[in-house]
């Protein structure tokens, strides 16, 4: 089933009814959709007969983003008091504690285990369509009704009696599974969209495990084909490889932030209010192809290559690379976990967030490299990896967002005036 819809698919609804915006073409002329209380849609942490002697135990930590990724087994003598909820096949479970999050799970499990959910969590048990509840519980709508009803400003909670009695609005089963089908195939291509993203990055961290020595070592585990006759890699310090730039801002020039994950970003594209540093005054000169780092975060990775001239505020330091130097390699080197351990080492401050990694102290660094065709190589081949995640984790958000809009056209709002 595709997960885009048209004017072909969906017919928009334009009443005052208790009917969403957009609507299957089979359901043009059912009724409108019933408001009901939660309690008459879905069975609440229905009863047990008893805990089985060992189980998989889920709490608040198992879930995020409606995927189990904790599996652990234990046995009922040793399971804490909060394991309660003996969960069956269509399940679902609703985070009660801090529910904003929206780390609630359908529980479609394919083994022999039984599972267990901490109180953490409500059992919601439909008596309709199981994955439409699991849709439903994830609206907008619903959500901010839950969290009006929250008690508790650090760890904010609804208790069950509250939940039971928060209004929802469904249609008949038919309708329910339609939406269901397609919203479920949406979150399929997410998760599927996920793993790539996820073994991406996975790739990424092997191929820098093997491109650069391992503690100790002058040589990496991999050598491309040409470099594998060639010189051990050499140390410098690294004053000698990077002069400290301290010229000034230049009026018109943009301004910079870096960001632990992506290097160095327009802070426009941040979403800053760039108003007050948007005048050279107090600002550095950064030109393409250095490396600027945040003297009180390059310990956490906080650096990058400069793709074009720019400034960065007077909390960064910025790097001029000298000769036979690639800055994207070392801006690959400086973010390696051994590096890191070294930049801490060198870094003024009796406490991590008051560190403070000043040039005088980074030129004294040891860093190990390769001639420049071999760095440059690495760098190379490290960057497509990059753009290939930056692929991936695009198509992944248009995917969320395209679900979202979804969902924003296939359930009504039950707060909106009715005819």
């Amino acid at each position: 089933m595709s997960n885009k819809m048209d004017s072909t698919d969906m017919k928009q609804e334009t009443t005052g009814e208790l009917k969403p915006k957009l609507r299957f073409p089979e359901f043009q002329d059912a009724p409108e959709w019933e408001e009901k209380k939660l309690l008459d849609v879905c069975d609440i942490n229905p009863s047990n007969e008893g805990l089985p002697e060992s189980f998989v135990y889920i709490d608040l930590e198992s879930v995020v983003a409606g995927r189990l990724i904790y599996n652990k087994k234990i046995y009922r003598d040793s399971a804490p008091s909060r394991a309660q909820r003996l969960l069956k096949h269509g399940d679902v479970i609703y985070q009660i504690v801090r529910p904003y999050q929206r780390n609630n799970l359908f529980c479609a499990f394919d083994d022999e285990n039984s599972y267990v959910a901490s109180t953490g969590y409500a059992q919601l048990r439909s008596f309709d369509v199981s994955k439409f509840l699991y849709q439903l519980v994830h609206t907008d709508t619903f959500v901010t009704k839950v969290i009006d009803k929250c008690t508790g400003s650090n760890y904010p909670a609804i208790n069950s009696s509250d939940l039971a009695e928060i209004t929802v609005a469904i249609p008949k089963a038919p309708e329910q599974q339609k939406i269901a089908d397609c919203l479920s195939s949406l979150d399929d291509l997410i998760v599927a969209q996920n793993q790539k993203f996820n073994a991406l990055k996975t790739h990424k961290k092997g191929l820098l495990q093997q491109l650069f020595p391992a503690e100790g070592e002058s040589l990496p585990q991999f050598r491309f084909p040409e470099f594998e006759n060639a010189p051990e890699w050499k140390k410098k310090k690294a004053g000698a490889l990077f002069a400290n730039r301290t010229e000034g801002g230049k009026e018109g020039l943009p301004i910079y932030s870096v960001t632990m994950n992506n290097g160095m970003i327009k802070r426009a594209l941040l979403d800053r209010d760039v108003d007050d540093i948007a005048k050279p005054e107090g600002n550095r000169k950064v030109y393409k192809d250095d490396i600027a780092y945040n003297m009180m975060r390059m310990w956490q990775g906080a650096s990058g290559v400069a793709v074009e001239d720019c400034m960065v505020s007077p909390a960064y330091v910025v790097l001029a690379p000298q000769d036979d130097i690639c800055s994207d390699f070392f801006g690959y080197l400086l973010k390696l976990p051994g590096y890191l351990k070294l930049l801490i080492s060198h870094s003024q401050g009796l406490t991590l967030d008051r560190l403070r990694l000043y040039y005088k102290d980074f030129a004294h660094i040891l860093l190990l490299y390769p001639s420049l065709p071999e760095q440059q190589k690495i760098a190379d081949c490290l960057s497509s990896i990059d753009e290939l995640i930056i692929a991936q984790s695009q198509q992944l958000d248009a995917l969320r967002i395209h679900k979202k809009g979804l969902m924003q056209q296939l359930f009504p709002s039950s707060d909106e005036p009715q005819a």
